[in-house]
């Protein structure tokens, strides 16, 4: 694939409905994010969010409308789409009888990494969470934070080009989360495209360069973070921003 374009993800007029009497649970959206983009998706519980990341990942279908990933559509490319892209879901995804070690010796040959590149990038992986002291115990034995570092090198143990990262902080301890910020960090400077859902606001703020936030369907606000804080009635604050925007009985 060509990767001399900017643009990494373009949505352009994605609609999608579950049914005719509840409406639209997205509207007409659309976005892009750039390559080597750290790119935050925010909105409240019922926003659509989910809908749209199940779109992008190729798990729905649109009703109308086009998602492209790295020039191919999801719709017609999707197998092409899939070796390029890594998800880190909010649900630990994880076999919690095994080791980390045997979990990503898995997860890595369904990726088709095998041998000595396979036991190399498990190992980078390992020193980069900070997981590598407990690299050969079960999962099972794991606090929720370490869980969660384990869960998130299983959506980045191929080296994606995209990486999409639904909540991968909640109720995680703060050095957990501190683990998981630098590595993600890490990655993005690396070249690597990022999309990143968060329910903390200070959270995207902190990682994301820039931000769209969603509700009800709709794209109230898409800019780059500083824009977006500077904006008349945020008074530097992004989580004013929001609950600004977002409409009241919609709440997480």
């Amino acid at each position: 694939m060509d990767h001399s374009f900017e643009k990494i993800v373009s949505i352009d007029g994605v609609t999608k409905a579950y049914s005719r009497k509840a409406g639209p649970v997205l509207n007409d959206v659309s976005l892009f994010i750039n390559k080597a983009e750290f790119f935050g998706i925010l909105g409240p519980n019922g926003a659509g969010k989910t809908t749209l990341i199940s779109i992008l990942v190729g798990i729905l279908k649109p009703d109308s409308g086009n998602v492209t990933v790295m020039g191919a559509n999801v719709k017609k490319d999707f197998a092409l789409v899939k070796s390029k892209i890594g998800v880190v879901t909010q649900e630990v995804a994880l076999y919690e009888d095994l080791t980390a070690r045997e979990n990503f010796e898995i997860f890595g040959r369904l990726y088709g990494l095998s041998g000595r590149r396979l036991q190399k990038r498990i190992g980078e992986c390992l020193e980069m969470t900070g997981l590598i002291h407990k690299a050969d115990s079960r999962v099972s034995t794991y606090s929720g934070g370490m869980k969660r570092l384990a869960n998130l090198v299983v959506g980045f143990l191929h080296d994606p080009e995209l990486l999409i990262v639904d909540e991968p902080t909640v109720g995680v301890d703060v050095h957990s989360r501190h683990r998981i910020y630098e590595a993600l960090i890490g990655m993005n400077r690396g070249g690597m495209s990022i999309i990143y859902t968060s329910h903390y606001m200070e959270e995207a703020e902190r990682l994301c360069s820039r931000i769209a936030i969603i509700d009800r369907g709709n794209i109230l606000a898409c800019s780059p973070t500083s824009e977006l804080i500077g904006r008349e009635g945020a008074n530097g604050s992004l989580e004013k921003l929001f609950l600004q925007l977002t409409r009241e009985g919609n709440d997480d």
